[in-house]
């Protein structure tokens, strides 16, 4: 596989509830971190006293973070939205030539930031909301 472009990796959300996605304007880095919990059964008998791990079982979660500078009114108002109401809409992250992670997800933090002589910024973090979907494109 050939290497691919960052700038492909895209955040988008459902703008108003009905599936229709934009891209989350201005970003210029965005990250996608899965984790699994262990369910951790070493006991007595376990062999040579290595841990033993239960499969199948665990909380899995995901989270997004994103940083970048504000180009969008209709993106950016509703990601201040989403967080001031606590709401858990979908987001859709593109993963170039790779897929599409698909579900809800909570803004966990907003951060704004500007130097009085460049342009004004931001950083966000979002975790997931509930079961997520892959589909591979």
């Amino acid at each position: 596989m050939p290497a691919q472009s960052g700038k492909d990796l895209l955040i988008k959300v459902d703008m108003d509830g009905s599936g229709l996605f934009e891209t989350i304007a201005g970003l210029r880095a965005t990250r996608l971190t899965f984790n699994a919990e262990t369910v951790d059964v070493t006991n007595l008998d376990s062999a040579g006293g290595w841990r033993e791990l239960l499969g199948g079982t665990g909380v899995k979660s995901a989270a997004i973070s994103g940083a970048g500078i504000f180009r969008d009114a209709a993106t950016d108002e509703r990601v201040r939205a989403i967080f001031w109401n606590a709401d858990t809409p979908d987001f859709q992250v593109v993963i170039p030539d790779f897929g599409i992670v698909e579900g809800a997800f909570q803004i966990t933090a907003i951060d704004y930031a500007g130097n009085h002589d460049g342009e004004a910024t931001y950083e966000m973090s979002l975790a997931s909301a509930g079961a997520l979907t892959f589909t591979a494109i």
